[in-house]
């Protein structure tokens, strides 16, 4: 049995195939387009899964999207009801949104060649939320666990708790449109000066070099209530009606969301160019603060509600890989599974895997701790691509490629690696990586001023060999998608400056052998010449989407002072 999950005219539309509840493909369409997040009909995503699966979408079995306009239904009309003659852009957009959606038939139509009619027959609703909750318990390793998922909104839903047993999710509760903890971050994040749509991490990356002195301020505007979920004053945001949500370029765009309230408490925003002083780093750091007050407050009375000892988060929210990191220490779970992509575009992994588990009634799979799910690249089709564009490059063996590699990295040098297949999610995990020393004390620097040309707040990533965590963090979890940040132990941090944040934490990836070999033996031949077990690893892309491709990798890598590019087995270097 074939099942298609898509993501499709929402922000980072992707899609996922499975064959028996196994993962086969999974991609956002944003890797074919290049535009980040971008928000149209993912059909690049849907040919690719196909091929990758080796049928037709006549061979398909159900086509799952990640939204159900039957959701909340009765309350949706309620809101409009109450927002009847006010100018309304957020229900204009909502609408003209909505006959995208209604569309989907006709494009899956006029890619297949099937008729509508076809078509229509395998199309399943998923709401979102319940999207969002499937991608993260079906693909955990827990029998049974409390599940949460936290985002800006969707099908009028911002929060939903949840219980997984089995092949089954029992809904426990939900928050409704637009209370909303990620509109809440939002907000914040355009006030201090981030305007566009995915800024939010740069704020996580700021407040680090803040304290949190205007916590009591922020806090007066989310109110934790009794059951474990919340509510806030919603004078502190724009009028909800006012409120521009645009996917029509399909580049997402939000409009303003703070309002007069959080300018007249807080002081005037900061403008996207003008200097960040420490007024916004402090403000910066009183957000996170709340923030993870609130996963905390949420997760909490959750637990206890439930008596589970096994979570799995999901949604935008749970793409804050600092609050992620204090799970366990600060509540009483004691397992946590968060999915590669947690954000939107999981939405088509979750839709196909709740359509497969929930309602199909299916066994459940193992569990999924592998995000290698994209495009791939053979090294005669790179050594043709080369070829054709003259570019010099020698043909290596493993052995000889990772020794050049950790030579040019202990140089000091930088080196793009293009290995095996594209990750699924936000975030390179050595497959489409920029690497470099992470005892190198100018590493920071180099990568953010000559490669990535980004803010120089924003820190880079330890990617480490699994059995070594114990040695360098004070905590020792799994994280194989680089979804959770931990203290570096003290007496560690000056031997691995270049991914050390200000704050003496670090967003690691853990590395094992029978996930990711090759990289994995690429650190390890690193671990052999200098001691240390861990490469600095962000990912391969110039403010654009990550690299799909061999000809986007040159093509980064020409424009950019690294030094080195490796294309599978294929080296170049200037």
């Amino acid at each position: 049995m074939f099942i298609l999950g898509l993501n499709a005219y929402h922000a980072d539309s992707s899609a996922a195939i499975f064959k028996d509840g196994i993962l086969i493909a999974a991609i956002e369409e944003e890797r074919f387009r290049r535009i980040k997040h971008w928000a149209g009909f993912p059909s690049e995503a849907v040919m690719f899964c196909l091929k990758e699966a080796g049928i037709t979408l006549a061979e398909v079995d159900h086509i799952c999207i990640g939204r159900d306009p039957k959701a909340k239904f009765l309350r949706k009309v309620l809101f409009v009801l109450k927002t009847l003659g006010k100018k309304n852009s957020l229900l204009s957009d909502r609408l003209n949104n909505s006959k995208k959606v209604a569309s989907i038939e006709s494009e899956l139509s006029a890619l297949s060649g099937l008729s509508e009619g076809v078509v229509k027959s395998k199309i399943v609703n998923v709401e979102h939320h319940r999207s969002h909750l499937a991608s993260a318990f079906f693909a955990s390793p827990f029998e049974e666990a409390a599940i949460v998922s936290i985002d800006g909104s969707g099908d009028f839903t911002t929060t939903m708790i949840a219980v997984g047993k089995g092949n089954k999710i029992d809904v426990i509760d939900s928050i409704d449109f637009p209370v909303s903890a990620g509109l809440f971050y939002t907000a914040f994040t355009q006030y201090l000066g981030f305007p566009h749509y995915g800024d939010e991490y740069k704020v996580m990356g700021l407040a680090p070099y803040g304290k949190p002195v205007y916590a009591d301020l922020v806090r007066k505007i989310i109110r934790f209530s009794e059951d474990g979920l919340f509510t806030w004053v919603p004078d502190y945001f724009a009028n909800i009606t006012e409120i521009k949500l645009d996917y029509s370029t399909h580049i997402p765009v939000v409009s303003t969301l703070y309002g007069n309230k959080m300018v007249e408490v807080f002081g005037a925003p900061r403008q996207p160019k003008e200097e960040l002083t420490q007024k916004h780093k402090d403000i910066a750091a009183s957000v996170q603060l709340i923030c993870e007050e609130l996963i905390i407050h949420i997760l909490n009375h959750l637990q206890k509600r439930t008596g589970l000892k096994n979570i799995c988060i999901a949604g935008g929210v749970a793409q804050n890989s600092v609050a992620n990191g204090k799970v366990i220490e600060k509540t009483n779970f004691e397992n946590l599974y968060i999915p590669s992509a947690g954000h939107d575009a999981g939405i088509s992994m979750g839709s196909a895997l709740y359509t497969h588990n929930h309602i199909l009634k299916q066994e459940r799979v193992p569990p999924v701790y592998n995000a290698y799910t994209g495009s791939k690249f053979s090294n005669e089709e790179i050594e043709a691509f080369l070829n054709s564009k003259g570019i010099a490059y020698q043909r290596l063996d493993d052995d000889k490629l990772f020794d050049k590699i950790t030579d040019k990295l202990i140089e000091p040098g930088v080196v793009g690696w293009f290995s095996g297949r594209a990750e699924f999610g936000p975030r390179a995990l050595g497959g489409r990586s920029i690497l470099a020393d992470p005892r190198n004390n100018h590493a920071k620097e180099l990568l953010n001023l000559k490669i990535k040309k980004r803010e120089s707040f924003r820190p880079f990533a330890p990617s480490i060999l699994k059995e070594f965590v114990g040695e360098y963090f004070e905590k020792v979890e799994d994280v194989p998608f680089m979804e959770k940040v931990f203290p570096i132990k003290k007496e560690k941090q000056h031997l691995i400056p270049a991914v050390t944040h200000v704050d003496g934490t670090g967003r690691l990836q853990t590395v094992s052998s029978d996930v990711s070999p090759r990289y994995y033996a690429l650190i390890d031949k690193f671990r052999t010449k200098t001691g240390i077990p861990i490469l600095l690893n962000t990912s391969f892309n110039e403010n654009e989407p990550i690299v799909n491709t061999p000809a986007e990798a040159l093509d980064c890598f020409l424009r950019t002072q690294m030094d080195m590019l490796v294309l599978e087995n294929c080296l170049i270097e200037r």
